[in-house]
Parts: C-alpha cells; sequence; structure tokens
C-alpha cells in the first residue's frame, strides 16, 4: 500500500489547483471553463472564411465590427506557418500527429489568400505530404460514407481553387426545408449535427456545379430560399454554429462563395469568428466545454466540493438546461449542452453529467417537489426519450443510426445509466418513473453486453488516441463503461470482471531486471504497449481501486499519478478528445479532472483499509 502521507499531500495539491481553476462568470456565479486547445483546422477555415468574405469586397465595416480582416487573416497564416509538422502536415492540435485532412485545408488557404509565394517553403512541404498521402481520395476514404468533413474539406479546397467542384460531392440541403421530424427517416448524409453544412456547402455546390438531373436542379432552385431560412432560424444569436469555428467558417466560406457576403447568417458568422480569434492569432476547435468540465470538477471532487462553492455551482448548473424545444435538433426541454454559450446543443453525455453533479451537491436533502429534483427528473425523461431501440444511447437524436457518430456508443450509454440509476437511489419517492427506469437500465446493460469486444474492452465514440490501431482508445471506453457497472452494484458480472482483467492487462510496463520479462510502471495509454498519459492512467486506475484482485495494478498508477503532481505534469493535457468525425482536441483541466478522482477514492480506500 502507498504512503498514506504522500497519498494525501498529492490529493490535496491536485484538489487545489483544480478549484482555483473555478471562476466566477459574467453572472457572478462559479464555474469551471477549461481551455481548450488552439486548432490548425480551426485557423485555416476561419481564414478561408474570412478570405471568401474578403474576396467579395466586404471589409469589418461593412458588418459594423471593429475588427480588421487583413490582419486577422494575415495572423492566421503565421500560425499556420509556424505550426507546421516536420514531415510538411498539420495536426490538429499543436500536438497532434499531421493528416490529409488538416493538411490539404491549411495548404489550400496559401493558396485562396494569394500568399503561396511568400510562404513557399511550407507550400511546397505540404504539397508534397498531401501527395504522398493520397490527396482528395484519402480524404473521401478517411471518413467513409459519412460527408460530414469530407465535403466541407473539399469544397473548402475547390473555393481556393485547388479541387475540381467535379470531385465535391453534392448534398441535398433541400432536404432541410422537410419538418425536422423526418430527418432520421429520410438518412442524410451528415451527422444530425451538422445541418447548417448540409444547407451552405451544398448550396454553393449547387451554386458552382449544379445537377445535371433537370429536376434536381428545379427543386434545388426553388429549395435555395426557404432553406436558407432554416438556416437563419438555427443559427445562435452570437453566430457560432455549435460554438465551433470550423461549422461556423464553412458555412460562411460556402454561403460568401456563391455571392451571400451580406445575408444576415453571414454578418453574424463573421462578427462571431472575429471574437472567438486568440491572441496568437489562431482559432480553438471550440469556444469552451464549460458545462462539461463543471460537472467533470464536480463529481470528481465530490464532498472535496467547498460548501461556499455549491450554492453558486448548483444554480449556475440550473440555469445550463434547457427549458424549451432547442431550434437546432428540435430536441424537447430537459437536457444539457456541453458549454454554457448559445451554440450549445443539449446532448446525451453532458446530460447525464449534469444530473450526476446536481444530485451530488443535493445530495439526499431534497424533496421531489423542489428545483433539484425536478431538473434531474426532467433530465432522466429527456435521456430515456432518446434511448434507441438497441437499447444504447445517442449523442443527440434518437434514431439517427446511419453513420457512426449518430449511434449507440458504449461511453455515452454507461454515463446515461449511472445517472438514471443514481435518480432512483437519491429521490426514492419518485415512483412514477421507477418503472421505466429500470427498464432503461436494463436495456442498457443488454447494449452493453453486446457491445463488449472478446477480449473484455469496450471502445467509445468520443474518445482516442492517435497511436492506437484505428485512433482507437479501449481505455477509454472501457474505464468509462466499468463506472457504470461500479455504480450499479455489478463488479461480480461476468462482463465486468472481464472487462477489468483485460484493462489491468494493458498497463504499461517497464523492462525488468533481467530483460526478459515487464514490471508494471503504473501508466496506462489508450491500449497495450502506447506511452501512458495522466488522463487514461488516471481513469483506469479509478476503476482498478474497485477490484481487490486488481488494487496491486491500481495503486501502481497511484504511485505513477503522483509523481506527476510533483514533478508538475499532472496538468499537462493529451490530444484524446474527438470533436466531432475523428477531429482531435485536448482540453486543458482533464488531466487534472480525472487526477482528483482517482486520488480521492484512493485516499477513500485507503482509509478504509488502514491495514
Amino acid at each position: 500500500m502507498i504512503d498514506h502521507e504522500q497519498l494525501t499531500s498529492a490529493l490535496e495539491t491536485a484538489k487545489d489547483l483544480l478549484l482555483a481553476e473555478c471562476q466566477n462568470g459574467p453572472d457572478g456565479l462559479p464555474h469551471w471553463e477549461g481551455k481548450l486547445s488552439t486548432s490548425a483546422l480551426s485557423t485555416a477555415t476561419a481564414v478561408m472564411a474570412l478570405q471568401q468574405v474578403c474576396n467579395a469586397g466586404r471589409t469589418a465595416a461593412d458588418y459594423s465590427l471593429e475588427a480588421d480582416f487583413a490582419a486577422l487573416i494575415r495572423g492566421g497564416l503565421s500560425w499556420l506557418a509556424g505550426h507546421q509538422n516536420e514531415d510538411g502536415g498539420w495536426g490538429d492540435t499543436v500536438k497532434s500527429l499531421s493528416n490529409i485532412s488538416t493538411t490539404m485545408l491549411a495548404h489550400a488557404v496559401f493558396n485562396a489568400t494569394g500568399t503561396s509565394h511568400e510562404f513557399s517553403s511550407h507550400v511546397k512541404k505540404a504539397k508534397q505530404y498531401i501527395d504522398e498521402k493520397g490527396g482528395v481520395p484519402a480524404v473521401v476514404a478517411r471518413y467513409g460514407k459519412d460527408k460530414t468533413f469530407s465535403v466541407p474539406i473539399l469544397t473548402h479546397c475547390a473555393l481556393a481553387g485547388l479541387v475540381n467542384w467535379e470531385e465535391v460531392t453534392s448534398l441535398p440541403f433541400e432536404l432541410a426545408c422537410l419538418p425536422a421530424k423526418f430527418y432520421s427517416t429520410i438518412q442524410l448524409p451528415v451527422v444530425s449535427y451538422a445541418l447548417p453544412a448540409l444547407i451552405a456547402i451544398g448550396q454553393v455546390k449547387h451554386h458552382h456545379r449544379p445537377s445535371w438531373n433537370p429536376l434536381v436542379r428545379f427543386i434545388r432552385n426553388r429549395s435555395v430560399k426557404k432553406s436558407l431560412q432554416v438556416l437563419d432560424r438555427i443559427q445562435p444569436p452570437n453566430g457560432g454554429f455549435l460554438e465551433a469555428a470550423p461549422l461556423t467558417s464553412f458555412v460562411t466560406m460556402s454561403l460568401a462563395g456563391k455571392g451571400l457576403a451580406d445575408h444576415v447568417v453571414v454578418k453574424r458568422a463573421v462578427s462571431f469568428l472575429c471574437e472567438s480569434v486568440r491572441l496568437d492569432g489562431s482559432w480553438p476547435i471550440d469556444t469552451n466545454l464549460a458545462t462539461w468540465t463543471t460537472t467533470l470538477s464536480i463529481n470528481a471532487l465530490k464532498d472535496h466540493v467547498p460548501d461556499a462553492l455549491r450554492p453558486g455551482l448548483s444554480k449556475w448548473l440550473l440555469d445550463q438546461q434547457y427549458k424549451e424545444v432547442h431550434p437546432f435538433t428540435n430536441a424537447a426541454p430537459g437536457g444539457w449542452a456541453w458549454t454554457d454559450l448559445p451554440g450549445g446543443v443539449p446532448d446525451a453525455d453532458d446530460t447525464p453529467g449534469a444530473m450526476l453533479a446536481v444530485m451530488q451537491l443535493r445530495g439526499r436533502r431534497a424533496t421531489s417537489s423542489d428545483d433539484f429534483a425536478l431538473a434531474v427528473d426532467s433530465g432522466a425523461e429527456w435521456l430515456i426519450n432518446l434511448q434507441n431501440r438497441d437499447g444504447g444511447f445517442p449523442t443527440f437524436c434518437r434514431g439517427w443510426g446511419t453513420l457512426p457518430f449518430d449511434r449507440s456508443s458504449p461511453d455515452i450509454t454507461a454515463h446515461c445509466l449511472r445517472a438514471i440509476h443514481k435518480l432512483t437511489i437519491v429521490y426514492e419517492e419518485m415512483s412514477q418513473r421507477r418503472a421505466r427506469s429500470f427498464q432503461s437500465i436494463n436495456s442498457g446493460l443488454k447494449f452493453l453486453k453486446k457491445k463488449q469486444r472478446p477480449n473484455g474492452s469496450w471502445v467509445p465514440l468520443w474518445f482516442g488516441n492517435q497511436f492506437a490501431e484505428n485512433d482507437e482508445n479501449p481505455v477509454y471506453g472501457t474505464s468509462r463503461v466499468l463506472m457504470a457497472y461500479r455504480d450499479l452494484g455489478m463488479l461480480d458480472a461476468p462482463e465486468a470482471q472481464k472487462a477489468a482483467a483485460w484493462l489491468a492487462s494493458v498497463q504499461h510496463t517497464a523492462p525488468g531486471p533481467d530483460s526478459s520479462r515487464g514490471s508494471h510502471c503504473g501508466g496506462w495509454g489508450g491500449n497495450a504497449e502506447i506511452e501512458p498519459s495522466v488522463e487514461e492512467t488516471a481513469l483506469a486506475v479509478e476503476v482498478l481501486l474497485e477490484f481487490d484482485s486488481y488494487r496491486k495494478n491500481a495503486f501502481d498508477g497511484i504511485s505513477w499519478l503522483i509523481d506527476k503532481v510533483v514533478d508538475g505534469s499532472v496538468s499537462v493535457p493529451t490530444p484524446i478528445g474527438f470533436y466531432f468525425a475523428r477531429l482531435w482536441y485536448f482540453e486543458g483541466l482533464y488531466p487534472l479532472i480525472f487526477t482528483v478522482s482517482a486520488l480521492r477514492r484512493a485516499v477513500e480506500i485507503a482509509e478504509s483499509n488502514p491495514a
């Protein structure tokens, strides 16, 4: 067993670091905002959007903005030039491996802005990388049937004059004119959250290269105005679709590229892009994950949340719950999004996180009629109504099952089950929902059992590891699913036992003294033989602490984490997050949050087993 004083000291240090990140917002209420990684992909698309606006002869004054478009474009180009990888490509973050998609986007903006000669060495290296990786066919192959990102990327390159419009797949933007309830039935070629891209990119393709079919041309010509009205209606007031610079930029460049630089959607979107640029000239992948990082922090700290913060955190969280039908996804009231900003959309990962946090802050002091109980009850209703027929939970919309990022996933399903289960415990008097809750949990468990891999692991949807096969992160997925088995008191289930054995088996090893056997160094990467990270180690440790058979593995991991706390690297993030369609990001608070949760649980176990 690890030295108790050293363990508690590490917890206090990590906890203090995390609490120091909790700040009051403009409303005077405390929460954690975090800091998302800056992004070459976001920067390239934002530069292209502004360039297309400039090509249309517009200046910031035309949009009543004080920004300088030329300076923003120049800042973005300089940032891209300064962050090109040695192989000539760009990754999604400054810590990411190069990929064909982001490299084609970055390469294109130098051509679009007429600066290829000025940045000739960067452009030459990028072109070599693109040719080596396969160019346009490689982009299409990377995403398969999912057109959510391949078509926007090729549109971006077509606007730069580097790709023929014939190579850009037409998107049926006319389908956006149908009532939202039909979207899942007609199986759109983009995921549920990409409706703005479907409309804008579909229109610019139609503008430059309309269909040869006269009937299709007629229908699309008649659909332009109405679909633009849909786009206007679903755009947040601050202009940022999903608070995401790439999606907002793709919409902007497409509309400006077809002669609609004066459209109200473009004006709002350009304002968002000017507001979201960072001081170094880059753009982040999204504005923030404030709701997500706040709920993760509360659920990591649990009883260590200071009493002075609890009322403010509670009010802030309750204020983030959606009380009306969401105009973007037509989601019913009751859910939470990842952010407190207007571009957020309620989803099935942030909603259970918020429910768990609200119940953690309130505990058993609530009654079924207070605001806390009503909030989590409506959250449970929202989740149960979202559950797919296969028993799993999708991210945004029920029934959108054709594309990977719309299907049920193990990590989200496990999170939902934890929240629904805890509701039945904390608010036992809510008997009207208990039958549906138990049915939902049973269906979810069947889904998880079905999705478990033969080796015992589960693969998550929204997290990966760039060094793993197919970019998968089974350590993250398995850890998250095991947390559901833990909360449901089912760690003796065969699935849980098999998963724990697999998780212990992929712990990172160091060469042993005889060079023939390895010994546990304590850390975990996304899978076996992958360099450990703070995030993945902390997640694996937290769940393995619950298994007597693997407690030695867990405390080896705790020792590894303590070393990171001591040397200060506990706050160094790793790019393990997916922000839609395999677009990598890292969040500055993830390693600290996950470490606090693991160390807190280790202290609890150590104190309950003093021997």
